[in-house]
């Protein structure tokens, strides 16, 4: 028999932020990343707003501050920034939509671009039974290269991931729900039979719009 699957994107999904907005603020308070990085970071992400910059081009350059850093620095102090940074950020009215799955037995996904180290605590927090999402990629030495193991988990991505998943585990797409914010989500928001826009981009709501989709508030 067939399970039914919940897919939620994490930033500006549940999460009413960018994790990467509290991620780079945390490590900028322990001096791990420079003020010149962070301001290129916030001049693309002016643009990235208006659609001018891709989502694979910011992915790339928030994955570049790893760069020759070792993935357990980071691991270390995942829990705690999870807890002090990104759980007062988490929606209130997503969360609640969370909550209705589980109770009704509902196959938990978290879908999202991220990358999984601190990812694993909002998995762990929250109940979600799997995890798709982008792994960092390490060198012969075992220091951070700067890019991704494989592809980032974004766009069309997420939709072949997910996919995958539902084979694998036998979720049915068609009577599963899915979550997202972004234009980006519309491949993985399309495979499924009950796709939620929440706060969207204008274009994902023309799209939700024109199809009869529902559009959720962050409370």
């Amino acid at each position: 028999m067939k399970t039914t699957g919940a897919f939620f994107d994490f930033d500006k999904t549940l999460l009413m932020v960018e994790s990467a907005k509290p991620g780079l603020r945390y490590l900028y308070e322990r001096k791990e990343i420079s003020s010149g990085y962070l301001l290129r970071v916030f001049i693309a992400n002016i643009f990235y707003k208006f659609h001018l910059y891709s989502d694979e081009n910011m992915a790339n350059l928030l994955l570049r501050l790893y760069r020759g850093k070792r993935l357990s620095d980071f691991q270390a102090g995942a829990a705690q920034f999870y807890m002090d940074y990104i759980r007062p950020l988490l929606s209130p009215n997503i969360l609640s939509k969370l909550n209705e799955h589980k109770k009704k037995g509902h196959c938990l996904i978290l879908v999202s671009a991220s990358v999984r180290y601190y990812l694993e605590a909002v998995v762990a927090d929250l109940g979600f039974d799997h995890l798709l999402c982008t792994d960092l990629e390490e060198s012969q030495e075992g220091l951070l290269t700067g890019r991704s193991k494989g592809p980032v988990c974004i766009d069309q991505q997420k939709r072949i991931q997910a996919q995958q998943l539902a084979a694998e585990h036998g979720i049915d797409l068609k009577n599963s729900y899915a979550y997202g914010n972004h234009h980006s989500d519309i491949p993985l928001l399309e495979i499924v039979g009950h796709p939620y826009a929440v706060e969207p981009t204008w274009p994902l709501k023309k799209i939700a719009i024109k199809n009869n989709w529902p559009i959720l508030n962050f409370v």
